[in-house]
């Protein structure tokens, strides 16, 4: 298989699932208002070809690499937010933390756990809008990388608290996203995520301690980093 072959599958699979999603037609977004059944319909059409999952790198994301690089997160615990196929979650875990990493789609975390059999990550089936509730100030450590981007702005505002929620004293939050400028214009899904709408994440006790604005290069789109501190004794 050639990378060649592998895009040809992946822009294959990108008009597929940009056909059933419903907030790809104008008025459409009620019949699926959190996404869910899509996500879902994505690893389902997608089979066993990580093409067919327009986000899987197979591979941690360069971003979130390139930050762990020379940092340690050896004894804490942390949760990757929409882990997808893991390799982000490995990443973290292979930085010292002790890792939780939860999909939506039950077929995705199947698919994590397929690739990486001998995982020390607790793999899990949870939703952002109604997690477990043990993980309530839980986490030293948050990731988030891509799923605030594929929800509709109208849903931002429920999401913030839930990420903060998960943070315990003295924890970060660390959220990578596309970048855009307020007033600019997006064919979503997905939709790129405005300074403002970065910020309004530092909810709930969470102050932004670091906003970086990546510009476009090497084949990536301009991104956010953003790094949010909870105040307190870990």
């Amino acid at each position: 298989m050639t990378q060649d072959d592998f895009g040809d599958r992946r822009a294959r699979a990108r008009a597929r699932l940009d056909a059933i999603d419903p907030h790809k037609r104008p008025g459409g977004a009620e019949a699926d208002p959190f996404r869910r059944d899509w996500f879902e319909a994505v690893y389902e059409l997608a089979g066993d070809d990580p093409a067919g999952v327009p986000w899987a790198g197979l591979a941690p994301h360069p971003l979130l690499a390139q930050w762990l690089a020379g940092r340690s997160l050896a004894g804490l615990r942390a949760l990757d937010v929409g882990c997808g196929l893991g390799d982000n979650a490995e990443a973290l875990a292979a930085a010292g933390a002790q890792v939780t990493a939860f999909d939506l789609a039950p077929r995705a975390i199947a698919w994590a756990q397929r690739r990486f059999p001998q995982s020390a990550v607790t793999w899990r089936a949870a939703d952002l809008f109604q997690p477990p509730p043990e993980w309530r100030g839980g986490f030293d450590f948050v990731h988030e990388l891509y799923t605030l981007q594929a929800l509709p702005d109208a849903l931002l505002p429920d999401a913030a608290p839930a990420l903060a929620s998960f943070v315990a004293p003295g924890g970060a939050l660390l959220v990578i996203s596309r970048a855009r400028d307020a007033g600019e214009s997006v064919a979503g899904p997905p939709w790129p995520l405005t300074r403002a709408q970065i910020e309004a994440l530092a909810v709930d006790g969470l102050r932004l301690e670091t906003l970086e604005d990546i510009p476009a290069n090497e084949g990536l789109v301009r991104h956010w980093r953003a790094l949010f501190r909870r105040e307190g004794d870990k």
